[in-house]
């Protein structure tokens, strides 16, 4: 019998995976629940092709781990098959916490961030396979003492964000977000426990750091797509004061009522157990029951939604004034019979925060042709790169923007 199972990935071709644990993670219900899960929310209202799934993802981080892992070996690297093995699965589960359309209802709808639920799945996942999960544990908390390990999981630039701007460029057709990644793991080893790139692959670096922005501000942080989001957060503010009989789908029933200030331990097995039976599907198929409910505010909402009528945005670079914000509010209640607190929901000061390189963190090390090991900073100008970007901007229905004029 064939000891391997392959998928066959747009992006890199025949992805190998060994029979056993790791394949058994793959046919785990928990793994499987991230083929519900759209990568890139709700930018397919945007770019239509956007519709590949956290499964996807996840596979490729794994490819991209053990293309890493199997490079560093053959520099001479000794990586025994427990490490091996640990880190393929830590970059395999490094986002199975993510709830419905990834990042949008993060906080809306579940209040938990999804590295926490991430982290209390593997533990989950951990008991369920007799503890065999511990030191992918270790390298997904970085607590393991080989550090370069951690950092392929996590870093300013690891397997997670190498797949996800190749992949994601591929589905918006958003070509620019495309990178050399192959390059980057082929030139990379490791010194005094650290991940260092060549020198020669310091522009491939750069323009990684160059996709990143463009792909966050033309894709991830494109104005329709936070329009969506906007109204769709609204919706769910609204359906929170209903009661709770007027919800039949249990899990959207749990976390919409959920406590303000809710803990993960408060309720951790109901929490699990919730959370694994709710995806993008169950928003979807909730939003075609809203346009028949009584609340004229989430009927309208979700009509638009449905029918991609969003609301219009307006975006700067400074805050804007509460009087402005005040006087879209006013035209609001007068327009639809909202109270004064829903019309602070509709309209409300949102900000853009973006920074393509933490200069703060940990820098990505450089080896020169000297054999010295330099931060990127030295090598490269970022100057376009280290500055934090910073945006506002507030979503306004399209009859309040009509009535203003």
């Amino acid at each position: 019998m064939s000891k391997l199972k392959i998928f066959n990935d747009p992006i890199y071709g025949f992805i190998m995976i060994p029979k056993g644990l790791i394949m058994e993670l793959i046919d785990h219900p928990w793994f499987q629940r991230l083929r519900r899960i759209k990568q890139l929310g709700l930018s397919h209202f945007v770019y239509p092709g956007a519709v590949h799934t956290r499964f996807h993802h996840a596979l490729g981080a794994f490819h991209l781990m053990t293309r890493s892992l199997e490079i560093l070996k053959l520099k001479g690297l000794i990586i025994s098959k427990e490490e091996f093995e640990a880190a393929q699965i830590a970059a395999l589960l490094h986002d199975i916490g993510h709830g419905p359309f990834s990042h949008v209802l993060e906080h809306s709808l579940v209040p938990v961030d999804h590295e926490i639920m991430t982290l209390e799945i593997m533990k989950e996942l951990n008991q369920q396979f007799d503890q065999k999960l511990s030191l992918a544990i270790a390298i997904f908390t970085g607590n393991y003492d080989k550090s370069y390990l951690c950092q392929l999981v996590s870093s300013q630039l690891d397997v997670d964000r190498m797949d996800y701007l190749n992949r994601d460029s591929f589905y918006s057709g958003v070509a620019e977000g495309t990178i050399g990644y192959d390059r980057m793991l082929t030139m990379m080893d490791v010194v005094d426990n650290q991940l260092v790139f060549e020198e020669k692959v310091a522009l491939s670096v750069e323009n990684y750091l160059a996709a990143r922005r463009l792909m966050y501000w033309q894709v991830y942080m494109h104005k329709t797509s936070l329009a969506a989001e906007h109204m769709l957060e609204v919706l769910l503010k609204c359906c929170k004061q209903l009661p709770a009989s007027k919800i039949s789908d249990y899990g959207l029933n749990y976390f919409l009522h959920l406590p303000e200030g809710f803990q993960p331990e408060q309720d951790h097995d109901q929490l699990l157990s919730f959370y694994q039976n709710i995806d993008d599907s169950d928003i979807e198929v909730f939003l075609k029951t809203c346009v028949n409910f009584e609340d004229p505010m989430i009927v309208y909402l979700a009509k638009n939604l449905l029918s991609r009528k969003f609301f219009k945005i307006k975006i700067q670079s400074q805050a804007f004034n509460e009087s402005e914000l005040q006087a879209y509010r006013d035209a609001c209640c007068r327009l639809f019979p909202i109270s004064n607190k829903q019309s602070e929901w509709i309209i409300s000061q949102n900000k853009l925060e973006f920074c393509a390189y933490e200069f703060g963190k940990t820098e990505l090390k450089i080896r020169t042709k000297t054999n010295a090991i330099k931060n990127l900073s030295e090598i490269i100008n970022l100057e376009n790169y280290i500055r934090s970007e910073n945006k506002y901007f507030i979503a306004i229905p399209r009859e309040v923007l009509d009535y203003s004029k």
